[in-house]
């Protein structure tokens, strides 16, 4: 039995389900090689933000504090 994207019911999903399949969706793509190019203005401001991150270190934490900030915030 086959079914279309469109016959899909997305409306019926919470948004909590909906981000978990856009998850799924993407961890798809990359599990097929299938990804779409990046786009050039996304990897000059990757380069910028790490040229101000070593130019700055004291505005940078690290991931560690900020998995842990984000663990203290939590509801």
């Amino acid at each position: 039995m086959s079914s279309s994207v469109q016959d899909f019911p997305i409306d019926n999903l919470t948004v909590e389900e909906r981000i978990v399949l856009l998850g799924r969706l993407w961890d798809s793509l990359l599990d097929s090689g299938h990804l779409p190019p990046i786009p050039a203005w996304h990897i000059q401001v990757l380069e910028q933000r790490i040229a101000d991150a070593d130019l700055h270190p004291e505005s940078v934490i690290s991931l560690d504090q900020l998995r842990s900030e984000l663990q203290r915030n939590k509801p």
